[in-house]
């Protein structure tokens, strides 16, 4: 198994990007939604997912529920709980004359601990009465004050399970209290047509060559043999360049295994975030980190798609190992893990170094602005420890930073 380290961190920083670019890809079928074990069965309308958000008919969703509608106008929600009126405010969206609201807000509401099934593609809801205890996850977690002002970092897993919720009840509370929610990338904007267009641009081949020009007859007679595998042509990814065939490989495999970006961290903060209206950082844009995996140098791009197609068969394996390190707050792992990556010089700097500095700088920033505000930042976990990590990059500038 070996540099599968390398692999997995290059899927999880850009796992998001590209889920809906490749054409080669089928797209994802629409959600389900379940509560307490029975799957709601929906006459008008049925579940999507916008922008990272899943939206449901509210009506008959809140009847599953044993919810009462009283009415929903103005991004403004009366319902009956328990004999209870309660006013939800969700942003509200009407779909062939059906209402849509956002299922997490609804669930919550309610008294119903929400969560997503990834190998099902199932919003899960469970109620108090019915639900079963469950561990989910330590994860990493730092907080660091100076001038008023209160930064959580919180270190991701991109691609996650439902296994990883609830998590801890710190995370909750400190987002809870949060100004702003900084992540490396707003991932929920992936399908814009800016985003896609970007994608297209850097990631496939502008002069008329093609995959086959570009890589040895080895390296690209394995990667049309893993395709095949995965019922797809083996000339599925001829447009694109060697590293966005990796991301892709390696995101075929990590979502049979039951990994997925829709249960990711980032994401689901990012879902809290929009339902809640607080404003979203980025630390990074779509331009910076396609534009890093663009200008990995030729003989990069092709040890990495090797890396990705011999691991092909135990990413399953890697990957579980990844989620429990994360579910367990393993330090030690986690810093291992990130030391890992010095072996290679042009990866780890554009990886790791370079982008750690850009993101401490940022949370500097944030620290120095005198506002009394409190910021919750998300991004993988591997940008923390480490000689170049950002924890000791705040420490050098002066800051005390405690692990939560």
């Amino acid at each position: 198994m070996k540099n599968w380290k390398k692999m997995i961190l290059s899927l999880t920083i850009s796992v998001g990007l590209l889920a809906s670019a490749v054409p080669a890809m089928a797209a994802p079928q629409q959600p389900a939604v379940k509560v307490d074990n029975e799957v709601v069965k929906y006459s008008l309308g049925t579940p999507v997912i916008d922008k990272g958000t899943t939206l449901v008919p509210l009506r008959t969703t809140l009847q599953a529920m044993d919810v009462k509608l009283t009415d929903a106008a103005d991004d403004t929600i009366h319902v009956v709980v328990d004999g209870k009126t309660i006013t939800l405010k969700s942003k509200l969206k009407q779909i062939n004359g059906v209402t849509y609201a956002p299922i997490r807000v609804v669930g919550d509401a309610a008294g119903y601990k929400v969560s997503w099934d990834a190998k099902t593609r199932t919003v899960v809801l469970v109620s108090k009465e019915t639900e079963v205890a469950q561990t989910g996850g330590r994860g990493f977690m730092w907080e660091v004050e100076s001038n008023g002002n209160t930064v959580y970092l919180v270190g991701s897993m991109h691609i996650a399970d439902d296994s990883f919720y609830p998590l801890r009840p710190e995370f909750e509370e400190a987002f809870a209290e949060a100004d702003y929610l900084g992540v490396e990338i707003d991932i929920s904007k992936a399908a814009d047509e800016e985003q896609q267009k970007l994608i297209m641009d850097l990631g496939m081949y502008q002069d008329g060559t093609t995959l086959k020009d570009h890589v040895s007859s080895e390296t690209y007679a394995k990667l049309g043999e893993i395709l095949k595998q995965s019922g797809m042509q083996p000339n599925a990814l001829d447009a694109f360049k060697p590293w966005v065939a990796e991301t892709t490989i390696s995101s075929l495999k990590s979502v049979k295994a039951g990994y997925d970006a829709s249960a990711g961290i980032d994401l689901y903060f990012i879902q809290k975030a929009i339902e809640r209206k607080v404003p979203i950082l980025e630390l990074e844009t779509y331009g910076s980190q396609l534009g890093m995996f663009n200008g990995f140098s030729k003989e990069l791009q092709e040890k990495n798609l090797n890396i990705a197609l011999d691991n092909f068969d135990v990413l399953d394996e890697s990957v579980n190992q990844m989620a429990e390190m994360w579910k367990t707050g393993n330090d030690e792992a986690l810093l291992e893990f990130t030391n890992s990556m010095s072996g290679d010089e042009e990866y780890n700097k554009a990886m790791l170094i370079d982008r750690n500095i850009g993101m401490a700088d940022k949370i500097d920033g944030y620290l120095k602005n005198g506002k009394n505000e409190e910021y919750f930042i998300v991004v993988g976990s591997a940008h923390y420890l480490g000689e170049h990590g950002i924890v000791k990059l705040l420490q050098d500038k002066g800051y005390t930073v405690v692990r939560k």
